[in-house]
């Protein structure tokens, strides 16, 4: 597994999908609406949840039967795995050993549900090149992962602190995407057009608790994050056609049974920026004005 490298080709179209829990699946029905009209990315971009969807959408595997797949990627039982060594870890740390790699949870099933889908797929070889952002634990910062196995990849950018363990790539301890880019446009950053799907996380309506507190922190911390990456790629030029999906309801994070209605809210979504999509990508690749000479 590798840090990525610009390559001197131009991406013609990325598709750049930001953690947002089960709704991150709405990418399948935004990949599939645009590939009715021809549409495909050159580069998908996902971390945290977005990555483990955006792998499908690399493979290919993105229409109505794909959803069925992602129930088994994405479910609530994947945090329900207990390691019971880590509150003896938290009680006594120093005789339990506590250090870097504490997780409350075992990640066991969830490289099992992976491997189970993605087998020994590697980043580089999938039909649509795929990076994966994960962040170093050690010094905060954005890790983009653009080669090597997918299952190692997924595992890292979905390591939430504390929750999950950390995971090992090439000598670097990655966890979860979301902390250092929410939205990795920045990950896609030689590419012409971005399609960008991003959640921007809702605010406490009230203060009353700790958990409350901690949520209104990294709500503000992740939103103005997020925001700084789509103006700083407008600001170098690119286009970045921001999805948003109209959902009526409240959906929680682990709510698998919306599954199939956030499909159907990403292909609307896609079909509501059908026209911008196609005018961005004309535009982009319009021969560059020549002027003429008269004798």
């Amino acid at each position: 597994m590798a840090l990525h490298t610009h390559s001197n080709r131009g991406v013609r179209l990325a598709f750049v999908l930001g953690s947002g829990g089960v709704r991150s699946i709405a990418a399948l029905g935004i990949a599939e609406r645009l590939a009715r009209e021809g549409i495909r990315p050159d580069l998908v971009v996902g971390c945290s949840s977005g990555a483990l969807f955006g792998a499908q959408v690399a493979r290919g595997l993105h229409d109505h039967s794909a959803v069925s797949l992602a129930t088994t990627l994405w479910s609530a039982e994947l945090t329900q795995q207990r390691r019971w060594r880590a509150y003896l870890q938290l009680i006594a740390p120093k005789l339990a050993g506590f250090g870097s790699g504490f997780a409350l949870r075992d990640d066991r099933l969830i490289t099992e549900r992976i491997t189970r889908a993605f087998g020994d797929a590697r980043l580089e070889h999938l039909p649509t090149p795929l990076r994966v952002v994960a962040t170093e634990a050690a010094t905060g910062l954005p890790v983009v992962l653009s080669r090597g196995r997918v299952v190692d990849a997924l595992r890292a950018s979905m390591a939430v602190p504390i929750l999950f363990p950390s995971v090992e790539i090439d000598g670097q301890r990655l966890v979860d995407g979301v902390l250092s880019d929410p939205l990795p446009i920045s990950a896609a950053s030689d590419a012409g057009v971005v399609i960008s799907l991003g959640f921007h996380g809702s605010m406490p309506r009230r203060v009353d608790r700790l958990s409350r507190l901690v949520a209104q922190t990294s709500t503000t911390l992740i939103n103005n994050l997020m925001q700084a990456r789509t103006d700083a790629a407008q600001a170098r030029g690119q286009k970045v056609i921001a999805i948003e999906l109209h959902l009526d309801r409240h959906i929680g994070l682990w709510e698998t049974s919306a599954m199939p209605e956030l499909f159907e809210a990403g292909w609307r979504a896609a079909e509501e920026r059908l026209l911008d999509i196609v005018a961005a990508l004309d535009e982009a690749h319009a021969p560059a004005f020549q002027p003429a000479f008269i004798d």
